[in-house]
């Protein structure tokens, strides 16, 4: 048995890995969005993406998928209903609402199953939550996605999380870092630029 520990430098945008991982689906609020889960290789590149993985694993692991397809394809199929339960959860919660009972069940399938690979280690001073299971299981990067989700839920950082404001069906989750909790968009290069040049173009349209 093994211990898998994350990379020690994840690569998040968010800062929060759960969030990270929500945003693999681009446009995720309109009635278009563009998944960019299509494979098991595509989960694993996420996790060099993000670090998460280390290489050595990253690279056993996709050796399993290759000689395990049936079993990496249900892990990807996770991966994505849990994707989606963390979205529609953490977007309920951006918006002042309660999650669906079906997107709570959904999460508590994979926190269960979480929790059963599971343990407590001891590091010198102080207890730590662990993985335990095989070096070549395919399912566990959603193991520390789960943690990140369950430590976001119970904390009272779960207040500082928001979902882009684009009419236009953004989707995007982050962290809001802001004093004030006024953090509107994903981001001021992308729909935040948008929306500056659309609030621009209403007001020159008005003073003609």
């Amino acid at each position: 048995m093994a211990t898998t520990k994350p990379g020690d430098n994840l690569k998040l945008e968010s800062g929060w890995l759960c969030l990270d991982f929500s945003n693999t689906m681009d446009w995720h609020a309109s009635e278009h969005p563009v998944e960019s889960l299509t494979s098991y290789e595509a989960l694993i590149a996420w996790t060099r993406a993000v670090n998460l993985l280390p290489e050595r694993t990253a690279q056993q692991l996709l050796r399993v998928a290759n000689q395990h397809p049936t079993e990496a394809a249900r892990v990807l199929d996770r991966a994505v209903a849990l994707r989606e339960a963390i979205y529609h959860i953490f977007s309920a919660a951006a918006a002042g609402k309660s999650p669906s009972a079906d997107d709570q069940a959904a999460f508590n399938v994979e926190f269960s199953r979480s929790l059963a690979k599971s343990r407590l280690a001891w590091t010198k001073t102080t207890f730590e939550w662990g993985r335990q299971g095989e070096d070549g299981d395919l399912d566990q990067m959603l193991w520390w996605i789960m943690r990140s989700a369950t430590d976001l839920l119970i904390s009272e950082d779960i207040q500082r999380v928001g979902e882009c404001a684009d009419d236009r069906g953004c989707g995007w989750l982050f962290y809001d870092t802001s004093r004030n909790r006024t953090r509107q968009w994903c981001s001021m290069r992308g729909c935040g630029n948008r929306a500056k040049a659309k609030r621009h173009q209403e007001k020159v349209k008005s003073e003609e």
